[in-house]
């Protein structure tokens, strides 16, 4: 297929996506699409989350609801287009300042920020803790729909920066560093995490989006 003709097939396809909040009915979907690229083996050139899903669907079930309970910022991107029941295709889930350091109380003073980075940044912020898409749809621009209606969302709140962690070690995530490129971040700062046995390595970016125009859906 052609690089035009597959420009406008994506352009065709994002526009049966609608981004909402998600509700409790979405749990089973969420987790379904977790477990699908959060499992023991990871997939660097596709992406992947870093818990291994599969190996406690109650206890992660129930850890989802909790959160789509809790946090301000959990949507899912639905695929519209079909006459029956619309598909839960993708998630995004994002913490403000407040709920992430309730979680990780150390994680501002555990990050070796870069020099140039503004700290003043810290003061507001919500960091983007997971994205995921269903496999086979992934490169059809379902995270800039996830992404633009959490833009849309924090604007208004004078929230200007957003963050996230992107691993690099053991297991560097390429599809999310690609992803980081493509959406214009900038590096941060790097934070060493210990998971099951191992060390993990995290880079951290940011956004500005003070300047970021977008209409919600």
């Amino acid at each position: 297929m052609q690089p035009g003709r597959i420009e406008k097939e994506q352009l065709r396809f994002r526009s049966y996506i609608k981004v909402r909040r998600v509700t409790e009915a979405d749990i089973g979907a969420v987790y379904q699409i977790a477990s699908s690229v959060g499992k023991s083996d990871k997939d660097s050139t596709q992406g992947f989350l870093v818990d291994d899903y599969a190996s406690e669907p109650a206890f992660y079930m129930e850890k989802f609801t909790a959160l789509a309970q809790r946090l301000d910022h959990f949507y899912v991107a639905e695929n519209v287009s079909s006459s029956t029941k619309p598909l839960v295709v993708g998630f995004l889930m994002a913490y403000t300042r407040d709920q992430w350091l309730e979680d990780n109380p150390d994680w501002i003073e555990e990050v070796k920020w870069h020099p140039l980075f503004d700290q003043e940044r810290l003061n507001s912020f919500v960091v983007v803790d997971k994205t995921a898409i269903r496999a086979h749809l992934t490169g059809h621009g379902i995270g800039s729909e996830l992404y633009k209606r959490l833009i849309a969302d924090i604007r208004p709140k004078d929230i200007t920066t957003i963050m996230a962690e992107t691993i690099i070690s053991p297991i560097p995530n390429f599809a999310s560093l690609a992803f980081r490129k493509k959406q214009q971040y900038t590096l941060a700062g790097v934070r060493y995490e210990p998971y099951l046995g191992e060390m993990y390595t995290d880079l951290i970016y940011f956004k500005d989006i003070a300047g970021v125009a977008v209409d919600k859906a």
